[in-house]
């Protein structure tokens, strides 16, 4: 069988994740590894998750917990999600609601839903390798997105319908970005709603990190600032992802999407056609330890990854030689290195982990085009204070030989 004659053409677009690729590493124990932005096991709170398992399966309410259920989600879950969008300037309900399975399958439904083969997606550069991968398999091309450069929507428009395209969304991550760390200013935000706005397409707000802030002034998200200005979520063109992966745990694949509800109207069918629902147990149980501990358990989070997050900057400051550069964010689980011109973070790569056995993701890899090779991506969130300063040293040393 020639598998290759039945296979749809957007299979070829599919790759191997190179952040997924690069965690089998972590198996390897002399693997200093700054690799996979994932957070600390040993941060989650597992006994009251499984305190919370326990009572999902008891009495009445196992019955509901093994049960198909509706394709929005757990309505109890759904409505105190609904009262934390309202806490970030965001009111809504739980119409506005559709839970998914991690916030990765919410990138894939919008993909699937807005882009057609050859229209134009405006996504930063770099961006997060994984929408990259959800957004691929529906064909578009990418052009670069920059919120801070106040690109004409006239030649936006224009250089798309050059190419025979049409501009269908916007994608960022606008706090703490993955992979920069960086975080959009608010004037950068709103311009980009005026952009948007000219060019009638949608944003699509990455909010994956949005809890983790560790200092400066919280900046409001882009779908509150656009209520702001439109008076309502069912005015609004920015659809907001959120998800408890980075927050409660990742395994529990639980997230959302926050949206007008025409929007997640059309995305429960998606969901109908592709699962039927997420697990109804997880949904639960998150339900139950967010209700118990959500704040006490993100200010745990925040302390001990603003700790390593100040070790991982002190060391940098420390160990790198002339000509490096990095970003300092201000949250969340990343920090963003530029090297001089002419190096190449894959092929630095390879020799760190030859000689240093210190393991990063090359830059590269989240650009749209494979270009700024000479970038790499550092997570602090998994990492003691020993690896850190350990692996850090070790970096500097092989980027000085």
């Amino acid at each position: 069988m020639q598998w290759t004659d039945v296979l749809a053409t957007r299979s070829t677009r599919m790759k191997a994740s190179e952040i997924r690729e690069l965690l089998k590493l972590l198996d390897q124990p002399d693997i200093i590894s700054f690799a996979g932005g994932i957070p600390d096991p040993a941060l989650f709170p597992a006994d009251a998750f499984a305190a919370a398992f326990a009572t999902a399966m008891s009495g009445s309410t196992a019955a509901t917990a093994l049960q198909y259920s509706v394709s929005e989600g757990y309505r109890p879950l759904r409505d105190w999600i609904a009262g934390c969008m309202a806490d970030l300037g965001i009111p809504c309900d739980a119409e506005n609601i559709l839970i998914t399975s991690g916030s990765q399958q919410g990138l894939d439904y919008l993909g699937k839903l807005m882009i057609s083969p050859g229209d134009t997606v405006m996504v930063t550069w770099p961006t997060y390798l994984g929408a990259l991968g959800a957004f691929n398999a529906y064909e578009p091309r990418y052009v670069r997105l920059d919120p801070m450069a106040n690109t004409s929507p006239e030649a936006v428009k224009a250089e798309a319908a050059a190419a025979g395209s049409t501009v269908k969304f916007a994608y960022l991550t606008a706090d703490f970005s993955n992979p920069t760390g960086e975080t959009i200013p608010v004037a950068a935000r709103h311009a980009l709603l005026d952009q948007a706005e000219a060019l009638g397409i949608a944003i699509v707000e990455d909010a994956a990190y949005q809890s983790l802030r560790f200092d400066g002034t919280p900046v409001p998200p882009i779908l509150a600032l656009e209520i702001e200005r439109t008076g309502s979520i069912e005015a609004a063109r920015t659809i907001y992802c959120g998800s408890f992966s980075k927050t409660l745990a990742p395994g529990l694949r639980v997230g959302w999407i926050c949206a007008a509800k025409e929007v997640i109207s059309r995305l429960v069918l998606l969901k109908q056609a592709a699962d039927l629902h997420s697990s109804t147990l997880s949904q639960i149980a998150t339900e139950i330890v967010a209700r118990e501990m959500f704040d006490d358990h993100v200010a745990k989070l925040k302390a001990t990854y603003s700790g390593r997050r100040d070790r991982m900057l002190a060391a940098l400051e420390r160990e790198m030689p002339a000509g490096v550069r990095w970003t300092r964010p201000e949250g969340g689980m990343f920090i963003w290195l530029t090297l001089p011109e002419g190096m190449d973070g894959a092929d630095l790569l390879a020799k760190s982990l030859a000689s240093e056995r210190v393991a990063f993701v090359p830059g590269g890899a989240f650009h749209a085009d494979g270009s700024n090779r000479n970038t790499l991506r550092l997570s602090y969130s998994c990492a003691s204070d020993a690896q850190i300063d350990e692996g850090i040293a070790r970096l500097g040393r092989l980027l000085r030989r």
